[in-house]
């Protein structure tokens, strides 16, 4: 049997793209594949609304007969998603390549803004799950006075297992830019997950907003290297 992926949301009746059982591995396992007949699709930039190039990442909006008319009696959370051209803003990121086949990155609501920098956790996350020592992690935004957010992550090992959380980074810098490699770095036993076994990301950044506002020791002892270290330095 051939296994294929889905993508799409309730508000989209619910599917809106399908890998192809003849593309390649690459991208059967790492895309959602092409959007399904009779309706648009569009990667637009987040801050602006313009669409973005191929390639690039940004919001993934959907516009057709499927889309939704609105939320039952809540015209406002209607209009929040759903603008006034018809487009349905799914609050997920992506790129769609040349061929319009569309590669989720993550979700809006939990990019980080460093200084300026769009980062996105989920590539963090793909590469420490490279790790041989890591069993599973989630990265997030993290209060920060001077850039606003700085990269933090919730690290969980494998049992038994050891790993320097200047290790860890190192691992981190050597395949991303410099200011993807999280400043923060906590080990942990389990994480906040929903009724559908997903890692609720909201809870641990509210737990470490909290630790950040109140000065808790977990937060102040968090292992942390120099800022913007710079690529050929060895080391922190």
């Amino acid at each position: 049997r051939e296994l294929l992926i889905g993508y799409g949301q309730t508000e989209a009746s619910p599917i809106t793209h399908l890998t192809d059982p003849h593309a390649s591995i690459e991208e059967r396992t790492s895309t959602v594949g092409l959007n399904l007949p009779h309706q648009e699709v569009k990667v637009v930039h987040p801050d602006t609304g313009a669409t973005a190039r191929r390639g690039e990442v940004g919001e993934v909006c959907f516009r057709g007969y499927h889309v939704m008319r609105g939320y039952l009696d809540d015209p406002a959370a209607t209009a929040r998603v759903v603008d006034p051209a018809g487009w349905l803003h799914s609050g997920d990121l992506g790129a769609m390549d040349e061929r319009g086949v569309l590669r989720i990155t993550g979700r809006l609501k939990d990019m980080i803004i460093r200084g300026g920098e769009n980062i996105y956790p989920a590539r963090i996350e793909a590469v420490l799950d490279e790790h041989p020592d890591v069993m599973d992690c989630a990265v997030f935004g993290v209060p920060d006075d001077r850039m606003g957010e700085e990269v933090g992550a919730w690290v969980r090992l494998h049992e038994g297992a050891r790993v320097d959380p200047d290790a860890l980074r190192g691992f981190v810098r050597g395949r991303m830019a410099h200011y993807e490699v999280p400043r923060y770095v906590w080990f942990v036993d389990d994480f906040p997950l929903t009724v559908t076994g997903k890692i609720r990301k909201l809870s641990i950044r509210e737990q470490v907003k909290q630790w950040f506002h109140e000065g808790d020791p977990r937060f102040a002892a968090a292992d942390r290297p120099p800022r913007d270290p710079a690529p050929a330095t060895a080391g922190t």
